[in-house]
């Protein structure tokens, strides 16, 4: 009479198991050997049931954890808009907005971020932010929206009116510190409508503003 005894490498990787083929005779079944074979069967069937267990408890936490997690940095897309004047950075009024230029910033936010899609927008025109922003919101597929508005920023309810029907968040950025600075500058009426507003910390501003949408 011959017995097989091969090892089986289990689905979930790293356990073995033996399975035993062949027919044993009714005249070897109190066989001493058969005996031994059962046991040691039996053993590993038990020690199978507690590795599967472990297994399949880390597969379902980390299930659950990639389901309440942050949401990974990786393949973000996040726009950078920018209002009235913005493009003359590194130009105008070195004083109050420094003098490194706007696309010095992004190059270093793209060096900074590899893994996560910066794009840039900008322009002087309300109603073309306002385009730019829902396009971002609704069909950009974009996790959120870094919003430097400009001079709007205290003159715009059209710009709070999109921003609160967006799906994406907004951050609100400025160069400077606004509450510094003329009167008519500290009253915000986009603030309510946004995530959260940084100002104040230069061009830094912009990378603060996203890390907090990477979160």
């Amino acid at each position: 009479m011959l017995v097989l005894i091969y090892p089986i490498f289990h689905p979930y990787a790293g356990i073995v198991r033996i399975r035993l083929e062949g027919i044993i005779s009714a005249r070897n079944r109190r066989h001493p050997l058969k005996f031994r074979l059962q046991r040691y069967i039996f053993f590993l069937r038990q020690k199978n049931k507690r590795n599967i267990k472990f297994i399949c408890s880390y597969v379902l936490m980390s299930k659950i954890y990639r389901i309440f997690a942050p949401k990974s940095r990786k393949n973000m897309k996040i726009q950078i808009i920018n209002g009235p004047n913005l493009n003359l950075l590194g130009q105008r009024e070195p004083g109050i907005y420094g003098s490194e230029s706007m696309e010095n910033c992004l190059k270093a936010l793209r060096s900074r971020y590899p893994q996560v899609q910066i794009d840039y927008y900008q322009s002087n025109v309300e109603g073309e932010l306002i385009n730019k922003m829902q396009e971002t919101g609704f069909a950009g597929g974009y996790d959120g929206i870094v919003l430097n508005a400009g001079a709007y920023t205290h003159t715009s309810v059209a710009l709070h009116d999109c921003i609160r029907s967006l799906k994406c968040p907004v951050i609100e950025v400025h160069i400077s510190n606004v509450h510094q600075r003329e009167e008519f500058r500290h009253h915000s009426m986009i603030s309510a409508a946004c995530k959260g507003v940084i100002c104040g910390f230069g061009l830094d501003s912009y990378r603060l503003a996203v890390e907090a949408l990477i979160g």
